[in-house]
């Protein structure tokens, strides 16, 4: 039941983003900003945040999870109405490649350092407040009013900025939904593009749905998914600069190639886990969260120079319904994530329900999907990333 609650939202979503995305670049054809989504997606997401976790008490299963999936979709789509256009700031902020590398840096850093205090600082409120549903509630009021200013910042303080003029309309919105396609299909830069997104996205997706079963059935606790956590996602807030800096000296292909690189030999790494459980996992899974920070920052930072593409073949602008592709794209495969670690469960005869002692086929299932299974997926990724500099020569050269 509770992956049918958090399934269907995804997969209205995936199917709501290219329409966002149609309605962004509507807005910012008639007067040049798409702040009215962002804002409309800042007010209403924390209200509805809270109320995906109020669900009544005293309310039977089948109620109370109607009542979480509806909100929970009803959140996921006000997020939607924030995220796509948010999404397409870069290409619209400055016409300058290198800037927006620098912007992407800060911001999947400060991306970061917000997952870690939410992840770590949330269970903890939640226990302050008493824990049950109580402390679900005063935990999700906290995080609504962080999501809020940051969303009202983010609107206010940089959607207000673009460079943009009014363009010309094409077509109806039904035309506009189905832009993020033709864009695929024109531009060659973005399909591989979003090609390496994908591919990069159901390897991380692995690896943190791995990272529990990795705690409890390899490490032999499960609050060694705390130290998982702060591994992979720290560096993010220390190297960003660095990945940064990187690209602007070598250029983005090379600092992504070596990003990726890093990331296959740590998760390479850890097939040892297998053999040798221990500490010393904290250490490949930290050169991986290193390595993540530059796979994040730099193709999105390349989105933007792939819609500007775009627009030079095209004749227009459609930031926006590239930018909900991205998105659906990226939603999709995220969600692949968990899906692929429970196959391999199955196939290595897993026992549910919490039992301790699990058949050596289940344990290396686990090892192999948080090692080998993501390695994979970022080698194959190389070959998308070699194809891209030759895609776009501009992306070879120091930004």
């Amino acid at each position: 039941l509770a992956t049918v609650l958090v399934l269907v939202p995804k997969v209205i979503d995936v199917l709501a983003y290219p329409l966002i995305g149609a309605l962004s670049d509507r807005a910012s054809h008639r007067g040049g900003r798409r702040t009215g989504l962002m804002l409309g997606g800042a007010l209403a997401l924390p209200l509805l945040f809270v109320a995906t976790f109020s669900a009544p008490t005293d309310w039977g299963t089948t109620a109370a999870g109607v009542w979480v999936m509806g909100f929970f979709l009803l959140a996921s789509l006000a997020y939607s109405c924030f995220q796509v256009p948010y999404l397409a700031l870069p290409a619209e902020l400055t016409d300058d490649s290198g800037v927006r590398v620098t912007i992407l840096a800060w911001r999947v850093a400060v991306l970061a350092g917000t997952i870690l205090a939410v992840g770590g600082g949330g269970p903890a409120l939640r226990e302050a407040a008493g824990g049950g549903a109580t402390g679900y509630v005063v935990m999700a009021v906290a995080v609504a009013a962080l999501m809020l200013a940051g969303m009202l910042w983010a609107t206010f303080g940089s959607g207000r900025r673009t460079v943009l003029r009014a363009d010309a309309q094409v077509g109806g919105l039904r035309a506009q939904y189905r832009d993020g396609v033709d864009a695929l299909r024109v531009t060659r830069p973005f399909r591989l593009l979003v090609g390496l997104f994908c591919l990069q996205a159901v390897a991380t997706a692995v690896m943190l749905a791995g990272g529990q079963y990795v705690a409890t059935y390899v490490l032999g606790s499960e609050a060694a998914l705390t130290g998982l956590f702060v591994a992979l996602i720290a560096p993010a807030l220390l190297v960003m600069p660095l990945w940064a800096r990187f690209a602007h000296a070598r250029g983005k292909i090379a600092a992504l190639t070596a990003a990726t690189t890093l990331f296959t030999v740590a998760a390479l790494m850890l097939v040892a886990a297998g053999v040798w459980p221990g500490a010393w996992i904290h250490v490949p899974v930290a050169l991986a969260g290193v390595a993540y920070a530059g796979m994040q920052a730099l193709p999105m930072s390349m989105l933007p120079d792939a819609t500007d593409m775009d627009r030079e073949l095209g004749g227009r602008r459609r930031s926006g319904a590239m930018s909900g592709l991205w998105t659906a794209s990226e939603t999709g495969s995220m969600a692949l994530g968990p899906v692929v670690v429970l196959a391999l469960l199955a196939l290595g005869g897993f026992r549910s329900g919490g039992v301790a002692d699990q058949p050596d086929t289940a344990t290396w299932a686990i090892v192999l999907g948080f090692s080998l299974v993501p390695a994979l997926l970022t080698g194959a990724s190389l070959l998308v990333i070699r194809a891209l500099g030759r895609a776009y020569p501009r992306w070879t050269e120091p930004a």
